[in-house]
């Protein structure tokens, strides 16, 4: 992959824990990123993409044990479809955790997460040792840039660090799914 080395990652890394906005590739597009916990950085990343609190966000991990804390006890056999599609470009929405923080559900009951099989995005969360805010890189109503020029472009110096690499090539965002009702949100 392009542009991906382990140094970079760890700087990366050090960024988030920083309370900074990272931009990365992802498997369709590049994603703004921060700390979930981190309200400041999360609210910082809100106001550049232009997107109100209440839509709520995407947490992405390298493994579902990262997922667990921010979300509610689910019986595994329930579970399995989301299990079975990860990694992978497959978003799910999961019960909230009961502590969750509305910066990170909105004015939502669930979580939309996934667990990515983008070497880099889930590079960058084992780096963490922590699920990311991901959401696409650009303000609202703007396509999203595909490449780490386009978010500088579009962002300047708003975005603290940005890792270079490749997009997998997916044609369109990640489908999101609804785990209780297996009603697919986003195609």
């Amino acid at each position: 992959m392009k542009g991906f080395g382990s140094g970079r990652i760890r700087e990366a890394a050090r960024s988030v824990r920083r309370g900074d906005i990272i931009a990365y590739p992802t498997e369709a597009v590049y994603g703004l990123g921060c700390d979930p916990l981190d309200g400041a950085a999360v609210y910082r990343l809100l106001e550049l993409k232009q997107r109100p609190v209440e839509k709520g966000l995407i947490l992405i991990a390298a493994r579902f044990e990262q997922l667990r804390p921010y979300v509610a006890e689910v019986d595994e056999a329930r579970l399995r479809p989301a299990l079975e599609s990860w990694p992978g470009p497959h978003t799910w929405l999961l019960p909230a955790a009961p502590a969750l923080p509305g910066w990170l559900s909105g004015s939502h009951d669930t979580l939309a997460v996934r667990v990515t099989a983008h070497p880099v995005a889930a590079a960058l969360c084992t780096a963490c040792d922590s699920p990311l805010v991901s959401t696409s890189a650009n303000p609202a109503g703007r396509p999203p840039a595909q490449n780490a020029l386009r978010v500088r472009l579009m962002f300047g110096s708003a975005v603290d660090f940005i890792v270079h690499g490749d997009v997998s090539g997916a044609d369109s965002p990640t489908s999101i799914r609804d785990l209780r009702t297996g009603k697919l949100i986003r195609a």
